[in-house]
């Protein structure tokens, strides 16, 4: 797989690894479809680090998590303040213990910092954009996007500290060249996020979700390999002093919109 790095590029830092000899199934052999021969035995250890808590702490607790997630905003106006690298650093070992397909963790975090490079992507991405906003996209989705004000114009990409793009990984490669199926890569990829983005936000930082489409341009500026797809773009930093956000962004849809007992 091509670890190709650009001049002076931003540290790239992930939790995932590639998965040893025999687990998953390798693409294109005689066992892709059958339980490998030299899989990974099956173990079990105590469930570690639970604690049980009493009823009125947990309410006490959901309620002030609640409470913190529910002023998260998406911000697209940006301060150029630095960021110290480990802050990110947690935030994506936070992203790295979600839950994936058969475990194998199928994503990968390329975190630019370099102004160079933001200002390659950027204009990569408003290139898309303008293409999007001028004659790809239909009516509708554009009478949707006009209460966030959102256009081809896209600055926070080169103001903001740090822009992490988020890839999916089809399938793995192994150190001897064989490649080894992922699964439910776009749900594993997408929970990954939302713990980014959660963790980020309780750090103190703000976010923004952006998805030029298509994404390949971001292949080749950050040298990634023909595996990874690109997922999403997530800009993160501090909020401009006197960053404004439009109202509609803030309304929520209430409990009985999003949800059903039984």
């Amino acid at each position: 797989m091509s670890q190709r790095r650009e001049q002076g590029q931003a540290a790239v830092v992930t939790p995932w690894s590639a998965p040893p000899p025999g687990r998953g199934n390798v693409v294109g052999s005689a066992q892709a479809n059958t339980h490998p021969p030299t899989a990974t035995p099956l173990e079990f250890e105590p469930l570690p680090h639970y604690q049980e808590r009493p009823l009125d702490d947990m309410r006490r607790r959901v309620a002030e998590f609640h409470a913190e997630i529910r002023r998260r905003r998406t911000v697209r106006d940006f301060s150029p303040r630095p960021v110290p690298r480990d802050i990110i650093e947690q935030a994506l070992l936070a992203a790295g213990t979600a839950p994936s397909g058969a475990n194998l963790q199928p994503w990968h975090f390329v975190v630019v910092g370099d102004p160079g490079i933001k200002r390659r992507i950027r204009a990569g991405a408003e290139e898309e954009e303008r293409a999007f906003y001028h004659g790809r996209a239909p009516r509708e989705w554009l009478d949707a996007l006009a209460p966030l004000g959102t256009d081809e114009h896209k600055p926070f990409l080169e103001a903001a500290p740090y822009v992490i793009v988020v890839f999916a990984l089809s399938y793995g490669v192994l150190p001897d060249g064989r490649k080894v199926k992922n699964y439910y890569v776009q749900e594993s990829v997408g929970i990954a996020l939302g713990l980014l983005i959660t963790a980020l936000h309780h750090a103190g930082l703000a976010t923004l979700t952006h998805t030029p489409s298509p994404m390949g341009f971001l292949n080749e500026i950050l040298g990634r390999p023909p595996n990874e797809r690109p997922y999403l773009v997530l800009v993160t930093g501090y909020p401009a002093d006197g960053a404004r956000v439009p109202v509609a962004g803030g309304r929520r849809k209430a409990l009985g919109e999003i949800a059903t007992f039984m």
